[in-house]
């Protein structure tokens, strides 16, 4: 077969995009209801699922319902023969020790663990122990060429611990072109600061946590003490990991940067220059934390429709499987997080997208449907599947994740995470068009929600990739109301027992309009010829070309 080369290096969006409109103009869609949602999410958040842990029976019993479910369809296995491509995991359970002792010329400081820091480590030694360390302070913990920006020239953190704050220069001032402003970037998110770290061969590293530019309080750092991470098994393999990572409040941050004779007002001014300078703190830490591992391997559920006349080609849909099965008991004694909006709604939108392109004719291109693990624990089953693809990344054409649909009834818009990066916007925005729905930007995008689900994985490695969330125009009641309802969410239910399935409560007229909105988004670039790129400015965009001539 010729060789079809990518339309976004060819030809302008613009273009691109009126190729993608004039496509099967007179074709009707597959009508997604109700009932190709609701019973999959009412088993998937069912007690009899046991909150859907990965390594637990509630694994075994959530894919084996996955397997089963696309088999009946008459989908195809998206593994060569298997529905199933396994993720080889490590659970480490560290315990730290509750006290780390900071040392200065001033004389001792102990902080309190859980209190005033929180560890953990990715290591598998048995003992993780460091003893009169040295802190740096390395502002904000970025090397970004395309930014001039480097926070580690001229100084030497190996087999030391730095000190970092959240988020990205540009948040709090009125610099836009500062980084993205208040928009967090890739470079603003813990998990990157965490590995910036140790490619310079920190021991350790601590990040300043802000309630604000963080997006979240202290109290959920705090549910990683003394907890069980699930990271990939990186045995064999030659990647350095810093002996710990961890968080320490705002209030002890100004204490250690006292002792060091910092200004905290004044070193983050400083730090939002590129011309900054890291330096040593004149300060020693030392404490030490216990681990346990264990090994095991999860699995990524996968099937595919193979395509009639670009079968090479693919499309994926991605939504997690998983969530955090038994854990802390609410008030009401309840320890069993359900997982009903996270994820069982995004799991259950993958099959009814399954159902929908299986009752159309064949697609041009292959569709992919991948239900991914552990994303909860950091992303890990798509970060498996970045790494090793069935599918290889010059032949993917899109990726469009679910994590969690709208229970909220019918909104006039979606939100758009992470608004700006990829030509596949201005194809949603099309599509809500023609229903009379709009999008708009997410409201809090210093949360950096881009970065925290599964999308971002196929991002990092060049994938154009989309992820909306719920929108909160309400149709009947407004932008107040909407917003209402993702506020009480997040302080009821997120990450909650609570967030269990109720017909009372839930309302799916929304859920399906926006399953039917990715639908058509899908349905569109797997009958075309088109690939989406990245816009200028994403950080996405230099891996994608690298690979895309």
């Amino acid at each position: 077969m010729k060789k079809k080369f990518p339309i976004s290096l060819m030809l302008s969006s613009a273009f691109a995009l009126v190729y993608l409109s004039c496509s099967a103009p007179n074709e009707t869609l597959y009508p997604i209801a109700k009932s190709d949602l609701e019973p999959h999410l009412i088993t998937l958040s069912s007690d009899d699922f046991m909150g859907r842990m990965p390594f637990t029976e509630g694994e075994t019993k959530t894919i084996a319902y996955l397997e089963n479910e696309f088999k009946s369809m008459g989908l195809e296995p998206g593994n060569g023969d298997s529905y199933f491509q396994d993720v080889p995991m490590v659970s480490i359970l560290t315990t730290p020790a509750p006290q780390m002792t900071i040392q200065s010329q001033k004389g001792k400081m102990v902080l309190e663990g859980l209190k005033d820091y929180v560890l953990w480590t990715q290591r598998t030694d048995s003992l993780v122990n460091f003893e009169d360390v040295e802190l740096v302070f390395a502002g904000f913990g970025i090397v970004a060429p395309e930014y001039g920006w480097d926070d580690y020239k001229n100084i030497d953190v190996k087999d030391k611990i730095v000190v970092i704050f959240i988020n990205d220069p540009g948040f709090g001032t009125e610099e836009k072109s500062l980084f993205k402003g208040n928009t967090m970037t890739y470079y603003g998110r813990w998990t990157y600061k965490f590995e910036e770290a140790a490619r310079h061969g920190a021991l350790g590293c601590l990040i300043v946590h802000n309630t604000i530019p963080a997006g979240y309080g202290f109290n959920v750092i705090q549910n990683s003490w003394n907890a069980t991470k699930l990271y990939l098994d990186q045995r064999g393999k030659e990647k350095y990991q810093a002996a710990f990572e961890g968080w320490i409040t705002l209030p002890v941050a100004n204490k250690l940067f006292e002792l060091a004779g910092i200004n905290e007002r004044e070193i983050l001014g400083k730090a939002r220059k590129p011309d900054f300078q890291a330096f040593p703190m004149n300060l020693k830490a030392s404490s030490s934390l216990e681990v346990k591992v264990k090994y095991d391997v999860s699995k990524n559920v996968v099937a595919k429709i193979s395509g009639s006349k670009n079968p090479e080609e693919t499309i994926i849909y991605t939504a997690h499987w998983d969530h955090l099965g038994f854990g802390k008991p609410d008030e009401t004694g309840d320890s069993l997080y359900n997982g009903a909006l996270d994820n069982a709604s995004g799991t259950a939108a993958l099959l009814a997208l399954a159902k929908a392109f299986k009752s159309e004719k064949q697609p041009e291109r292959t569709v992919v449907f991948l239900s991914v693990t552990a994303e909860e624990q950091g992303l890990w089953g798509s970060a498996y599947y970045a790494e090793n693809p069935i599918y290889p990344k010059e032949k993917t054409v899109a990726n469009i994740n679910m994590d969690g649909v709208n229970p909220y009834g019918k909104m006039k818009d979606v939100s758009l995470i992470g608004i700006g990066q990829s030509d596949l916007e201005d194809l949603l925005n099309e599509e809500l068009e023609k229903v009379g729905r709009y999008s708009a930007a997410e409201p809090t995008p210093s949360a950096g929600y881009y970065f925290r689900s599964d999308h971002f994985n196929f991002a990092k490695i060049g994938i154009p990739a989309l992820y909306i969330g719920t929108g909160i125009d309400h149709f009947e009641k407004g932008k107040e109301y909407g917003k209402e309802l993702q506020d009480n969410y997040t302080a009821e239910y997120y990450h909650k027992p609570s967030d269990e399935y109720d017909p009372a409560r839930w309302n799916l007229d929304g859920a399906v309009e926006d399953v039917q909105l990715l639908f058509n988004v899908g349905k569109r670039l797997a009958n075309s010829e088109v690939w989406p790129g990245w816009k200028q400015g994403s950080e996405f965009k230099a891996i994608r070309d690298s690979y895309m001539k």
